[in-house]
């Protein structure tokens, strides 16, 4: 249960006032709050699975710290394109 606790926190701190949550946001004035929140939800439950899926099977193929690692570096690589305007 404390894993569960623990990435609820760190998602729900993550997503709180980004692209996902602003798009919502903008749903939910076209479309009314139920619809959004429906949609919503079943877009980053998709997105998760993957995720998910994707991270179990390449934890047993590559050390977490290889994983971090990469993660890191791809995170600064689109915050640059995002700067540069290529995103």
């Amino acid at each position: 249960m404390d894993g569960i606790v623990a990435i609820f926190f760190m998602i729900f701190l993550a997503e709180l006032g980004d692209k996902t949550q602003l798009a919502t946001m903008a749903f939910a004035a076209k479309y009314g709050w139920k619809t959004a929140f429906i949609g919503a939800v079943f877009g980053l439950a998709a997105v998760n699975l993957i995720g998910a899926v994707l991270g179990d099977k390449l934890g047993d193929m590559v050390p977490l710290d290889v994983v971090h690692k990469f993660a890191g570096v791809l995170f600064i690589v689109f915050g640059v394109l995002m700067i540069l305007g290529k995103l």
